[in-house]
């Protein structure tokens, strides 16, 4: 047997650092034992993904040297790489199930589902919507597909009893059927969900070994179940422990960066962040703290994986790059790296036109353009009593300015113009007054080059880290303030999509 493994990153935001963990725990399994690694684009959700997201995961897998064997790009014999290039596939062994009664069409609508679980709430029934409580009588089906309702196929589940599921980190784990529900295998646009789409993808593909991030395990019996109705042989499952923050809570990003993006503008070496990665929850049989994926494969033993959460600490993350940096690079090599990151052609290109006309002499460059460079800047509190709205509306506009990023499909100077500009006349403060915390928090300072500009050009994960380290150094909201200011802030979003519909 061949041992196959894949990677399947939804592109609707930017690369995250989890991606290129379970990537590599992918690829090292794999290709240690002679295998191939496949990356597939979960890009079902057409609301939020994206083809400049899509690209982002591609162009940062590469940079850490992650590359696979079959993709998008590259092509391969289980092609197309694209789920949404897949959409028959799916339609097809979705009508199948129907037609052997393992799903079903279900016509109940959005109030009909949520009154159904306000009933079992009030109820304290705490199982999930089963067939029998969302099946509607037959003369009611007919009736809803005459007039042409929108459906949704849902697959057929126990009700009862418990599922046993083999995981290669834990063993056997029984999951209570209870708890699962009738889940949407595809939705009424006619795409599928990520159920149906793994499932059906993983088979076709060959794929003998799925390492995915353990909240998926819970998921785990529909999968199973769903292999059963097929007649497939499932691969086998390992469920990987989830990234922490410091608090140990799931690694975020309102708590800390995680963008791969992020850490390559900060100027983090490529092979550190790897190896960083390689470290969490494993490590080598000798202990020692830095090594290549050469090496990680080299030695690699699943059963040396920890299923205690591994922490994303930056302290210690930065320690390991700068042993990288000292231990690894000579001085050329170590100039060239420094060429690559900040002075590079098409980054200059982004930089210049913005200083140019500020400039006497070129060593005005460093003073103008720091900003462009820095990793994180730095801010002090008394920059922002220059502001002429209150301490308060300072605090909010960081953190709404944070909230609406965090949903920015597109990152782009004028998809950023139309988003502040929005938030301002939403919040009631004057354009000008509403961008100058933006500016001392992007750049440290009160007056630069065009900010918008500035965002665009250093990217999102780094804009809204400049920002919530700035509204840190101000005091972030309370856990009061932050009901209130979400109510508010939603409040926004609402009044503006009633606008524009």
């Amino acid at each position: 047997m061949t041992v196959r493994t894949r990677v399947a990153p939804s592109p609707t935001g930017d690369p995250h650092v989890g991606t290129a963990y379970i990537a590599l725990f992918n690829r090292v399994f794999a290709h240690q034992q002679g295998g191939q690694f496949i990356l597939r684009i979960e890009d079902t959700d057409q609301v939020r993904s994206t083809a400049e997201s899509e690209a982002m995961i591609l162009d940062s897998l590469r940079w850490l040297g992650l590359t696979w064997d079959e993709g998008p790009d590259v092509g391969g014999p289980y092609g197309p790489y694209r789920q949404s290039e897949r959409s028959a596939i799916y339609r097809e062994y979705a009508d199948q199930l129907v037609a052997v009664g393992h799903a079903f069409r279900c016509y109940r609508t959005p109030q009909e589902l949520d009154q159904l679980r306000q009933q079992k709430t009030e109820s304290g029934n705490q199982t999930a919507l089963k067939p029998s409580e969302l099946k509607l009588p037959e003369d009611e089906v007919k009736r809803r597909e005459a007039a042409g309702a929108p459906f949704v196929i849902r697959m057929m589940v126990p009700e009862e009893g418990k599922c046993p599921i083999e995981d290669m980190l834990r063993g056997t784990v029984e999951l209570d059927w209870a708890q699962v529900d009738a889940q949407v295998l595809l939705k009424s646009d006619g795409l599928p969900t990520y159920h149906l789409a793994n499932v059906v993808d993983d088979h076709l593909m060959k794929i003998t070994h799925v390492l995915r991030g353990e909240e998926w395990l819970n998921s785990a019996p529909k999968h199973k179940l769903l292999y059963q109705y097929f007649g497939w042989e499932m691969p086998k499952l390992c469920h990987m422990p989830l990234l922490r923050n410091p608090d140990k809570s799931k690694l975020s990003k309102r708590k800390n960066p995680t963008s791969i993006n992020y850490y390559r503008r900060m100027g983090f070496l490529p092979e550190a962040l790897v190896n960083y990665l390689g470290r969490m929850g494993w490590s080598m049989p000798d202990e020692r703290e830095k090594f290549t994926v050469a090496e990680m494969q080299e030695h690699f033993d699943l059963q040396r994986v920890s299923l205690g959460g591994p922490v994303f600490d930056i302290t210690k993350l930065s320690w390991l790059n700068g042993v990288w940096i000292r231990d690894s690079l000579t001085v050329e090599q170590l100039a060239q790296r420094f060429r690559e990151w900040a002075f590079n052609e098409d980054y200059l290109m982004q930089i210049l036109p913005q200083i140019q006309k500020r400039l006497e002499v070129l060593s005005d460059v460093v003073k103008l353009a720091d900003f462009f460079v820095a990793g994180q800047v730095e801010v002090h509190m008394d920059a922002f009593s220059a502001c002429k709205i209150e301490p308060v509306q300072v605090r909010k506009v960081l953190q709404y300015s944070i909230w609406r990023f965090e949903a920015q499909r597109h990152w782009n100077k004028d998809a950023i113009g139309e988003n502040l500009t929005s938030l301002a006349a939403a919040m009631g403060i004057k354009m000008k007054d509403f961008m100058l915390p933006l500016f001392i928090a992007v750049s440290g300072r009160q007056t630069a080059p065009s900010i918008m500009d500035a965002m665009a050009i250093i990217g999102s994960d780094l804009t809204r880290a400049r920002l919530r380290h700035a509204l840190d150094l101000l005091g972030g909201p309370s856990k009061k303030e932050v009901k209130e200011w979400e109510k508010e802030f939603r409040s926004f979003d609402q009044k503006n999509d009633e606008e524009n519909s």
